[in-house]
């Protein structure tokens, strides 16, 4: 069986790319503890977005959706799921918002991870909850002739009880030694924990949740206001090629963790940068600044069309007529430019094209 041991991650030589990501995150988790100290209200609407784009992002990878008024519905607990894929969002919200309040008290532990699982799949019926699978599993694809390929044959059954234990233990370990940084720790966790591939059902979206919570019990808690599963769910082939890159070798112990690690880091620094330019239209408008204004300091840092529902996100401070208003207060008055109408309705500067506001 293979065996987990990261003490030897320490003498490995890292890309530069790797690297530069390390350095980056480090230096936004230092600005991220200068915003939560100041603590504006405007975090609070962010939490609120990203707890409905994590909820969708996640489960939308595994084929898993519903319209996006019921997913809100869902998300506030305004409503009970209709049916199966529904069951499955309120699952992972309980586990997201567990992950979110309680972090510091859930160890990495299988006991504790099975709990989770648990917790997933509660409202779906299944009895295997909370359980390691009892039968083989395969990682495959269709191809378009509709043949079925094997990508990656985990663990067998037998197996993942003692590999889970190992698992936990080398990175607990690591973590206390503090020999390697958490962030090249963390992407071998969730690449091992991918390739042991524990559970029956679940395990894309229980290693995205194990995913935060790492990243939160190590001081990184971006994912709170910038969804970290949305941003995976927007990269879902590289995602996936980072995945098929890095697992070779696996059972052997051969494999090399670059790409994942690479792969993971870039998304962590992505939501950074993200936090931080959200933070600072707020910011950088000035405490007596009106919606016209922190929208318009929004709109002139877009190098391309934008819709309404981007504006509420990067702006969110603002309520939903409070940014519709902004926008067409700008559209009139020529600094932007509306193209389509209804639902495809988008937004450009009007130094960026040439030619009339289109309706």
């Amino acid at each position: 069986m293979r065996e987990f041991d990261y003490k030897a991650l320490k003498n490995r030589t890292w890309s530069n790319e790797i690297v530069s990501c390390v350095a980056q995150i480090h230096e936004h988790k230092g600005r991220q503890e200068l915003y939560l100290a100041a603590k504006p209200a405007a975090l609070d609407r962010l939490i609120e977005i990203a707890r409905i784009q994590s909820t969708e992002g996640s489960n939308s990878i595994e084929g898993i959706r519903t319209t996006g008024s019921r997913l809100r519905q869902l998300v506030a607990d305004k409503t009970t799921p209709r049916n199966r894929d529904e069951e499955e969002i309120i699952g992972y919200r309980n586990v997201l918002d567990l992950i979110h309040e309680s972090y510091e008290y859930i160890p990495v532990r299988p006991s504790y991870i099975l709990q989770l699982h648990r917790d997933l799949l509660r409202y779906t019926g299944h009895s295997y909850g909370g359980s390691f699978k009892s039968a083989p599993n395969e990682i495959g694809t269709v191809l378009p002739s509709g043949e079925t390929v094997t990508l990656f044959t985990p663990l067998e059954p037998h197996e993942v009880p003692g590999a889970m234990e190992q698992l936990c233990d080398a990175y607990n370990t690591a973590i206390a030694e503090g020999e390697v940084d958490p962030l090249i720790l963390i992407p071998c966790f969730v690449l091992d924990f991918l390739c042991i591939h524990p559970f029956k059902d679940g395990n894309g979206r229980m290693s995205r949740l194990l995913t935060l919570l790492l990243l939160y019990r190590e001081g990184y808690l971006v994912g709170r206001y910038v969804s970290i599963e949305k941003a995976i769910a927007d990269t879902k082939d590289a995602y996936y090629g980072a995945l098929s890159a890095a697992d070779t070798g696996w059972h052997a112990g051969e494999n090399d963790p670059n790409p994942f690690i690479e792969y993971l880091l870039g998304v962590v620094l992505s939501c950074y940068r993200d936090f931080d330019s959200r933070v600072s239209v707020v910011e950088g408008a000035g405490a007596r600044s009106t919606s016209y204004d922190i929208v318009k300091r929004y709109a002139l840092g877009k190098v391309s069309a934008f819709a309404k529902r981007d504006a509420l996100e990067a702006c969110p401070s603002l309520g939903s007529s409070s940014v519709e208003s902004a926008l067409k207060k700008l559209v009139d008055d020529g600094t932007l430019i509306r193209i389509g109408a209804g639902r495809k309705t988008r937004y450009v500067r009007s130094d960026s094209i040439d030619g009339e506001s289109q309706s």
